[in-house]
């Protein structure tokens, strides 16, 4: 019995230290969900209602490269973040509306970009983030 729940406890712990993939954006750390295939990244946060205010998506792509996002199914206002390789945000997109008509409008990074990360509306605000700010970024 006391194997037993040393394996429990040796589980337990193990599970509150991975902490999954964040970011660190402004002196705050955001868990975040990775899209890095296709499919994550067409669905991206479509269809939610909520996300907690210490949570976030973050698109990884190959490559620098011109992005596009909309907001069309997105039920929650977003920061739509922009940042290009070395991690130092190009371009910003804040508080895009959730989109309700059929022809959404797109939001485009100025400059070619290898990361977005997509947080609640007004976040980037609130931190008083922006362009040239760095994002830190731990995938384990």
């Amino acid at each position: 019995m006391r194997f037993l729940f040393s394996i429990l406890m040796i589980a337990v712990c193990t599970a509150c230290s991975a902490g999954g993939p964040s970011v660190e954006l402004g002196g705050k750390r955001f868990s975040v969900e990775i899209a890095d295939t296709r499919e994550k990244q067409t669905l991206g946060m479509m269809f939610r209602d909520h996300m907690p205010p210490d949570e976030g998506m973050l698109f990884i792509f190959p490559d620098e490269a011109p992005r596009s996002f909309w907001m069309k199914n997105t039920r929650i206002p977003l920061d739509i973040l922009y940042f290009d390789k070395d991690l130092k945000m190009v371009s910003a997109s804040l508080d895009a509306q959730p989109c309700r008509v059929s022809r959404c409008p797109s939001y485009l990074s100025v400059v070619p970009a290898m990361y977005v990360l997509e947080l609640n509306g007004g976040t980037a605000s609130e931190l008083g983030v922006g362009p040239g700010d760095r994002m830190s970024v731990e995938l384990e």
